[in-house]
């Protein structure tokens, strides 16, 4: 990457700064290669942040299977982490997971399920066979105590569960429904719309050697992390993610020799993340004590007040290229968290060499995370978000300290205990996001004439911009 007119001498956040395009002979946004740059070769170079409010099976799962990963947070007990991985270890790789119900089961029930997944569909099953569909559509009007086979849809579109997304899409279209379920040996495997047979077609999963989808998991550096790192190990987690707010630390440092001593010992090729920094220092400290991966971001996040409470951090473009730069140099890379608010973001964050880009709440606002969806006065759905350092996330993570040391943990928090997202009616699903961001990320590559992202961080041309260059390019939704 260079600068179009010399580099500042001052740090830069990403609404500092544009791309300008180039000449170029990529004619298609679908020759663009997307694979990531951090050695862990995911088709989209995504990561889900380990978020109590944004990361869970349900969003490993749809992730995934778009060439994305997510982590799942430390806070979590490491069994209840291996029985979620063991979950979205035997989830379908093309097909969606299904919600099922039972056909004797109250309409009230079948209502609470469709949130759960961005296909809006419930599969009423028995002994293991599908038997009917019910949506909202079905069920709008009716008692919440009627029995969903009163309402069911019987008409269905079956398929085998080795039928290609173009099938699929094909057998939808003739017979003009919705939604094929696949089986095998009559039992249900999974669930594709016609959206979802598109995306299926044109996204790659991210999988591991043994072809399911892959899953990476946190650990925090305090308590006993050769324990968990050797059972995450053995539950057959794809990525450790060494995570704390202050990276540059002993304690870090100390926690990621001994997570690599495990790693190694065990003969898994597991790639380790280590942060977060925003320094070329932090990231050359990180690197030495046996990370392949550095996460880097101090303050940038939405639900992060550190830079406000604390004074410190740093503009995450400059912080990206700069530490983007020194792990280059020793055959490693980063990822790049927090700041991410437009597909723009993202692209600037790969043309300053991440590998990667992390994202959190911008996901947390969607079916696919972990929380309830909850109402506004004026109808709005919306999930509650809040920071990993915030005073309700130390409690969840003291829970098993004394009553004195968690009111003692509570009085230092650096981040938000309650926000809410709401659900872009849009795109409420997080793979309507993907959409939006890779559809964004591939058209910049275009622009910089790149067919892959190492061509994309090689050629970027960025300037710096002021508010109002930054301004001049939002879009209206009314005139002015």
């Amino acid at each position: 990457m260079r600068f179009l007119t010399g580099k500042p001498g001052y740090d830069l956040t990403y609404d500092d700064v544009f791309m300008a395009p180039r000449r170029s002979s990529v004619t298609s946004r679908l020759d663009v290669d997307l694979t990531s740059a951090d050695g862990l070769g995911l088709p989209t170079p995504l990561v889900v942040a380990n978020m109590t409010a944004v990361s869970g099976r349900r969003m490993a799962e749809t992730v995934a299977r778009r060439g994305a990963i997510a982590v799942i947070p430390q806070d979590l007990p490491t069994d209840i982490v291996a029985t979620s991985i063991a979950r979205v270890k035997a989830a379908p790789t093309v097909f969606d997971t299904p919600l099922v119900i039972d056909p004797h089961a109250t309409v009230g029930e079948a209502l609470a399920l469709l949130p759960k997944r961005a296909h809006g569909l419930v599969v009423v099953v028995a002994d293991g066979e599908p038997v009917g569909t019910v949506s909202e559509r079905d069920l709008t009007g009716l008692d919440r105590f009627n029995q969903v086979h009163e309402a069911m849809t019987t008409d269905l579109t079956i398929v085998a569960d080795t039928a290609s997304p173009t099938e699929v899409f094909d057998e939808l279209s003739a017979r003009r429904h919705r939604a094929a379920l696949a089986v095998r040996d009559g039992r249900l495997v999974g669930v594709m719309t016609l959206k979802g047979a598109v995306r299926a077609a044109l996204y790659p999963p991210a999988v591991d050697a043994d072809g399911r989808l892959k899953i990476g998991v946190a650990v925090g550096i305090s308590g006993d992390v050769e324990e968990r790192v050797e059972a995450l190990l053995a539950a057959g987690a794809d990525v450790l993610v060494m995570d704390t707010a202050h990276g540059h630390q002993e304690r870090m440092i100390s926690a990621v020799q001994r997570c690599r001593t495990v790693v190694s010992a065990s003969g898994h090729a597991v790639p380790i993340v280590a942060g977060n920094v925003v320094t070329a220092d932090g990231t050359a400290d990180l690197i030495e004590a046996g990370a392949d991966v550095i996460k880097v971001g101090v303050g940038p996040g939405a639900m992060c007040t550190t830079r406000m409470q604390t004074g410190v951090g740093r503009p995450q473009f400059s912080a990206v290229l700069e530490c983007a730069e020194e792990a280059r140099d020793a055959g490693k890379a980063i990822w790049a968290d927090g700041g991410v608010r437009h597909p723009r973001d993202v692209a600037l964050a790969l043309a300053a060499g991440a590998g990667a880009v992390m994202i959190g709440s911008w996901f947390a606002g969607t079916y696919e995370s972990p929380g309830e969806i909850l109402f506004a006065a004026d109808g709005r759905p919306y999930k509650e978000s809040f920071g990993m350092a915030s005073a309700r996330a130390v409690r969840a993570r003291t829970r098993n300290s004394s009553a004195f040391e968690r009111a003692t943990a509570a009085l230092f928090e650096e981040g938000i205990s309650s926000s809410r997202m709401y659900l872009d009616p849009e795109r409420p699903g997080v793979e309507d996001l993907l959409d939006f961001i890779v559809s964004g990320v591939r058209s910049s590559c275009t622009y910089a004439g790149a067919r892959n992202l190492a061509e994309f961080t090689s050629q970027a041309i960025v300037g710096v911009q002021s508010a109002s260059g930054y301004n001049e390019g939002r879009p209206l939704t009314s005139s002015w």
